[in-house]
């Protein structure tokens, strides 16, 4: 994944996860609920986009440590 210099809103994220969540493990889409419910930092939005960005086109390595660091974010925020 490459580095962006856009900062992300709370509806661009909410939009990529729509756009994704069907091909997102059920685990991460319980997840976002909670997640999308509050507010967040900037650097987290920004993570969170980076990692649903094109996760459909992703191979099977990169969705595991995707769903890793996207596991790791939900838990914590």
């Amino acid at each position: 994944m490459s580095e962006c210099n856009v900062d992300h809103s709370h509806d661009d994220v909410k939009n990529k996860f729509a756009s994704q969540s069907e091909y997102l493990p059920k685990e991460i889409t319980e997840l976002f609920s909670k997640f999308l419910a509050e507010e967040h930092t900037q650097d987290i939005l920004n993570n969170v986009f980076h990692l649903l960005k094109k996760y459909d086109l992703a191979d099977e390595q990169d969705k595991q440590e995707r769903n890793r660091r996207l596991e790791l974010i939900l838990r914590n925020v």
